[in-house]
């Protein structure tokens, strides 16, 4: 039952042939047996996610069902602002810190019925270290393994079967590193398609908040949910959000996939650059058009952007506590902080310029292909220890390997991650997708098409 998809769940909870209350307990039993090795959850909210699920039992019964949400139990990275409930940001200057509102997103699952059941664990203000007084989520697929930076408990959750979905956010490839590296579906949408209300920024230009979850059809259903202008953030979208579910059944027939082959096996072990181009592949042999691009010549140029100006944003985002309480962030964060503060203004806009010259160049390579296909991630999930993911910044540390990410929270396009392969060690390969601005319908359907004809995403952790 906890590896169901939501699309298999939601006609269940709907007939009352499965009850909230019973999936909820279940849940939060197998949240007792196995985070405690795990480390996802932050916090978790079991008093709350069982009031909710007895209201939604309660609702569905008189017939006031809401969608395929209702009565779904879901989790929320420790980002995003939850009323009475600790919202820490994997940080040490917020360990005590409990809003008084809900973020707009946890809102709108709320509005959706879904059960709320908890908090999960991520780095030390959403960058890629984490802070030494918390958790550190460890990958379901192999201990002591890399479960994928910023949203790792999300990942990591989810694919062990410790929620049915989850949200994340991704600054630079926080939804899209955990997802690959523990194996499950993760959707950026849009720039400003999802509210950011009540979500803690790290770099609020490049933020993105998105689901995690098993499957493509899935991570549509809680984009459907979450999506929308909000007036609490202006810099939320109003365009109309489509039936993510609408494209679901239309296949790939006639689909144009830009592909650079180059692009995708450069710097990369050949096994993965093979499981991605075998998925591309698949998707050609049901009637997608490859089409060969280039991708921007100077795009080892640009994303030696992307640090700087989430450094300086992040300065701007945490000027609260930022120098003032410069010793409570761990010391990668810290480092982080003390390099955006030092940052030239001059400098700024020479960086601001290359990312703009990034998203010139994308464009561009866009106008022809619907979506462009590419690995979610350089490296498979690779050993690490809790020294060098507390430790500070490390030295040798290589922009490059933002090269499958960064340039799309530059460009605020929408990407879909989703598994495509096993190495030899066990661990998920993950191909992306990455479409048009606020065509995130279209990633879904893609996403999905390829499902029907892969097993990949039916593939679970050996958590059991």
């Amino acid at each position: 039952m906890h590896f169901k998809t939501i699309s298999e769940l939601a006609p269940l909870l709907q007939s009352g042939t499965l009850s909230p209350v019973e999936l909820t307990h279940t849940m939060l039993a197998r949240i007792d047996a196995l985070d405690g090795r795990l480390r996802c959850f932050a916090t978790v909210s079991a008093e709350l996610a069982l009031q909710q699920a007895l209201a939604a039992e309660r609702d569905i019964h008189a017939g006031h069902y809401r969608g395929a949400l209702h009565g779904v139990p879901v989790a929320v990275k420790d980002l995003c602002c939850t009323k009475g409930i600790r919202t820490m940001g994997g940080t040490g200057v917020l360990a005590d810190h409990v809003p008084d509102y809900d973020a707009t997103v946890v809102q709108r699952l709320r509005d959706a019925g879904a059960v709320l059941l908890g908090k999960l664990n991520l780095t030390d203000g959403a960058m890629a270290g984490y802070h030494p007084q918390f958790a550190i989520p460890e990958n379901p697929w192999k201990a002591a393994h890399w479960s994928g930076v910023s949203s790792s408990g999300c990942g990591a959750a989810v694919a062990a079967g410790l929620a049915y979905a989850a949200i994340g956010t991704d600054t630079g490839g926080s939804i899209r590193h955990p997802s690959a590296a523990c194996g499950i579906v993760g959707l950026k949408p849009t720039w400003g398609r999802v509210s950011r209300h009540g979500v803690l920024a790290l770099a609020e230009s490049l933020d993105h908040v998105g689901p995690m979850t098993r499957s493509s059809h899935d991570a549509g259903i809680v984009l459907q949910a979450i999506a929308g202008r909000d007036v609490q953030d202006a810099t939320s979208l109003a365009d109309p959000v489509p039936d993510m579910a609408g494209l679901l059944e239309r296949g790939v027939q006639g689909l144009r996939i830009g592909w650079d082959e180059a692009f995708t096996r450069g710097d990369m072990a050949a096994d993965f650059a093979d499981a991605v181009a075998r998925a591309v592949q698949v998707l050609q042999d049901q009637g997608a058009v490859v089409v060969p691009i280039r991708m921007p010549a100077r795009l080892r140029e640009y994303v030696t952007a992307w640090a700087p100006l989430c450094q300086a944003e992040a300065v701007a985002a945490h000027r609260a506590w930022f120098p003032a309480r410069a010793g409570e962030y761990g010391p990668f964060f810290r480092q982080w902080l003390e390099r955006g503060a030092a940052l030239s203004a001059a400098d700024h806009a020479a960086f601001h310029h290359l990312r703009l010259a990034s998203n010139g160049d994308l464009h561009a390579l866009m106008q022809d292909v619907d979506v462009l296909a590419c690995p979610s991630t350089p490296r498979v999930a690779f050993p690490v220890t809790p020294e060098f993911l507390y430790g500070p910044i490390p030295p040798d540390r290589d922009p490059w390997h933002a090269r499958y990410t960064a340039p799309f929270n530059f460009s605020g396009l929408p990407t879909l991650s989703l598994p495509c392969g096993l190495s030899d060690a066990g661990l998920p390969f993950s191909v992306q997708f990455v479409g048009h601005a606020l065509r995130e319908d279209v990633l879904v359907g893609v996403g999905h098409a390829f499902e029907q004809l892969t097993e990949w995403h039916a593939l679970h952790p050996p958590v059991d």
